[in-house]
């Protein structure tokens, strides 16, 4: 390979390559290794939802790493489409969310954060959205909800690490690790090549767990299977991110309307689609969207997000390794969290301090009480 990187990075999802470029424009040296081809995973296969923040009024570690991230995106799509000619569909599209019982936690946390949001009774509902059926629960506008186009921003991404130096290499499995001490010299690939490095991150996502555990951290990330319709209707029927708990809504400009998501930890590894998932999902908006009813689906698929069992991501230094880090477990909010999570590794691994207090994501931090958060991806 000839000089090796200032940094190694396994895992070219969002993650992975929001990190490489903020590494990279500022010099540092990096390569990318991903097991497939860098952003078809997970943070291809989500809706690319970016909710409201406000970094100033944020409490918690989450809602501070969701909120910088927020309020990062218009920034960082600016300079990618500067960069590389490349929309990545970023949008403040606005959103509404329902609840269909108790919505006073969240909106106490919206008040607190200082996010905009007001209730709207079912009138003012179809007056914003004419083809939306709220049966029941409570709605709220959310004039802050913003989107991206996943594919487009990876896309982005790729490029702009590109053009900024980062070395990606597609289609190379990390299997283990060269060890000198309490450093990690080199990534062993089940292709026979050795990739050494002076750092090392794995970004690796819903298969972190089998490149982690040889370095004696065991964390428990795991897929939970995800699936996704994709509609296209005639004409445009949505303006805003629809979000039901779990379930959302998100439309695209040209008038596609995606659909998510499942939540099915028990599949393991088998990523597709499967007749009962895409049927309640179709349930689910066609009772949303009533005209959808009967329409015909444009494309199903399914991804591998990967869980926690506090539902708090993976942030810093591994356990007893000097050289190596970890940025993982993000779950559904891979593409909404991936700003805030990126400039906190790329700090990290230029010796710098990280921008947010990083006890509730460090990899050894005791057993904790899953987090609930409004917001999905």
């Amino acid at each position: 390979m000839g000089t090796h990187p200032d940094v190694l990075i396994v895992g070219g999802g969002v993650i992975g390559l929001t990190t490489a470029y903020y590494l990279a424009r500022e010099g540092v040296s990096v390569t990318i290794l991903d097991r497939s081809a860098p952003g078809t995973e997970a943070s291809w296969a989500g809706a690319g939802i970016v909710p409201p923040g406000n970094p100033q009024g944020a409490v918690s570690p989450y809602d501070q790493l969701r909120a910088a991230s927020s309020a990062a995106f218009p920034a960082l799509s600016a300079e990618l489409r500067e960069r590389t000619g490349i929309d990545n569909g970023y949008r403040r599209c606005g959103g509404i969310e329902v609840f269909e019982s108790g919505p006073e936690a969240t909106t106490r946390l919206w008040q607190r954060e200082g996010i905009e949001f007001q209730p709207i009774d079912d009138a003012a509902a179809r007056e914003l959205e004419p083809a939306v059926g709220i049966a029941s629960g409570s709605a709220y506008l959310l004039p802050g909800m913003a989107q991206v186009r996943n594919p487009w921003h990876l896309r982005a991404l790729i490029v702009a690490c590109e053009s900024v130096g980062v070395r990606i290499e597609p289609n190379v499995s990390v299997v283990r690790w060269r060890m000198s001490g309490s450093q990690v010299r080199a990534a062993l690939a089940e292709n026979g090549n050795e990739y050494p490095a002076g750092k090392f991150l794995v970004a690796s996502g819903a298969w972190s767990e089998r490149l982690l555990a040889p370095l004696g951290f065991r964390p428990g990330v795991h897929p939970v299977r995800g699936q996704v319709v994709l509609y296209h209707p005639p004409a445009p029927l949505l303006r805003r991110v629809i979000g039901f708990g779990k379930r959302y809504l998100v439309p695209r400009d040209d008038g596609r309307i995606l659909v998510g998501s499942t939540e099915e930890p028990e599949a393991g590894f088998e990523k597709r689609t499967t007749d009962p998932g895409v049927a309640g999902l179709r349930q689910f908006a066609e009772g949303v969207v009533p005209v959808l009813f009967g329409a015909a689906v444009e494309k199903t698929w399914a991804g591998l997000r990967p869980g926690t069992s506090d539902g708090l991501p993976y942030l810093g230094p591994i356990p007893g390794w000097e050289n190596t880090y970890v940025a993982t477990g993000h779950f559904r909010s891979g593409i909404q969290l991936s700003p805030g999570s990126a400039l906190i590794m790329a700090n990290l691994l230029s010796g710098r301090p990280a921008p947010l207090p990083l006890n509730a994501f460090r990899a050894d931090r005791p057993p904790a009480q899953p987090i609930t958060t409004p917001f999905r991806s």
